[in-house]
């Protein structure tokens, strides 16, 4: 998830797991059928949008529909409601109808709760599931039918075609899976009804407030009906899985045509990622990390690790507590973490993180994620070169 997607480090390793299994599922969970009748809000009538009489995308979404309930029953809500319609400028019947028909799916509140104390983690497992023969095969189409798109985005905006096509490959295999959850029904839920028992619940259940209120005020004045669009459990959407506020900052009409389409147009998906890099204070021709061994006779991996993923090491700090550097990387000019890659019972790996690796973590807060996007990417640029 972008856009990011502002969940701690150790908790989005998690989340990735659960999201896993509903990602490989097809989304399984998404597909049950929907028992209730839909009114569009704000969008032509059924006639017009679908002559043949063919279920819509949100009438295929979701699964959990059938036990969920709708927000249009509980009065915090509606008062909710008015004071973002409001404070927004919205009209006011419009935001109660949206909002109203919003359902709360339980099972995206259970996908959003941080894993039992102790569960391990594992980056081979993790890696698996991201650098195998589908996802490297669809990256080398993507990159071969975006190619000039690509070397525009490098020289525009400093990012390497390899991380961009690293990220929208981890995220979506290049648009193959963008969700099936309703993504009004999952920021309603998270929203209004994020587990208590998580630690940082009220702090989450404001973002994905904020987050509900920006889609709404986006789907208003575009016209368009909020009860349309799908994406993730988490309510990120489109090829780069872009959340609402991500987009408002972020998203750029790489193509030209007037329209940001982070959904079909590969060129605004590739121009935004990129965009949201240099945001984000990518440093053009900076590697992301380098390889770091030890000297256990002075090795102070307490101070090493304190940081967690944020450089705060010189290359001369970072030498005196034990993690050394060769080549290239004693040239270094900028700040280094210690990056851990836990592997389960077996050996963590390490690597020397610079802000470039952090800046990854920016998309989804994560050093897992981000060496997956990384490796993604050099997989694919080894591909296009054979």
């Amino acid at each position: 998830m972008a856009p990011v997607k502002l969940i701690s480090h150790r908790f989005q390793l998690t989340a990735f797991f659960v999201a896993l299994c509903v990602a490989s599922a097809g989304t399984a969970i998404a597909k049950e059928p929907e028992s209730r009748s839909k009114t569009a809000v704000g969008a032509p009538s059924s006639n017009k949008s679908n002559p043949k009489g063919k279920k819509s995308k949100a009438a295929k979404a979701s699964a959990p529909i059938a036990k969920s309930s709708a927000y249009a029953t509980r009065d915090d809500v509606m008062r909710l409601a008015d004071d973002l319609a409001q404070r927004r400028d919205l009209d006011r019947d419009w935001v109660r109808n949206a909002v109203g028909q919003a359902r709360h799916l339980p099972v995206v509140a259970r996908l959003m709760q941080p894993a039992p104390t102790g569960t391990a983690k594992n980056w081979r497992v993790y890696r698996s599931r991201f650098i195998d023969p589908v996802r490297i095969g669809a990256g080398l189409r993507f990159w071969q039918d975006n190619r000039e798109t690509l070397e525009r985005a490098e020289r525009e905006y400093g990012v390497p075609a390899e991380i961009i096509v690293g990220i929208i490959g981890v995220e979506t295999i290049y648009g193959q899976n963008t969700g099936n959850f309703r993504v009004i029904d999952a920021l309603a839920t998270l929203a209004f009804n994020f587990p208590s028992s998580h630690p940082r619940a009220t702090e989450r259940s404001q973002y994905f407030l904020g987050e509900l209120e920006q889609f709404l005020t986006q789907q208003h004045r575009a016209g368009t009906d909020p009860l349309e669009p799908l994406g993730s459990y988490a309510g990120a959407m489109g090829m780069p899985q872009f959340m609402p506020t991500s987009r408002a900052k972020f998203a750029v009409d790489f193509d030209g045509d007037g329209v940001i389409d982070l959904n079909r147009s590969a060129a605004d998906v590739i121009g935004s990622v990129a965009n949201y890099f240099k945001a984000f204070h990518w440093q053009p021709g900076m590697p992301t990390h380098y390889p770091v061994r030890f000297d256990t006779t002075r090795l102070d991996m307490d101070a090493l690790m304190a940081p967690d993923i944020l450089p705060t090491f010189s290359v001369a700090s970072f030498t005196a507590k034990g993690a050394l550097l060769e080549g290239s990387a004693l040239q270094h000019s900028g700040p280094l973490a210690l990056v851990e890659l836990q592997n389960g019972a077996d050996a963590p790996q390490y690597v020397a993180g610079t802000e470039n690796f952090y800046a990854i973590t920016r998309y989804n807060w994560s050093s897992y994620y981000a060496m997956a996007v990384i490796e993604l990417g050099w997989e694919v640029k080894a591909a296009l070169a054979r």
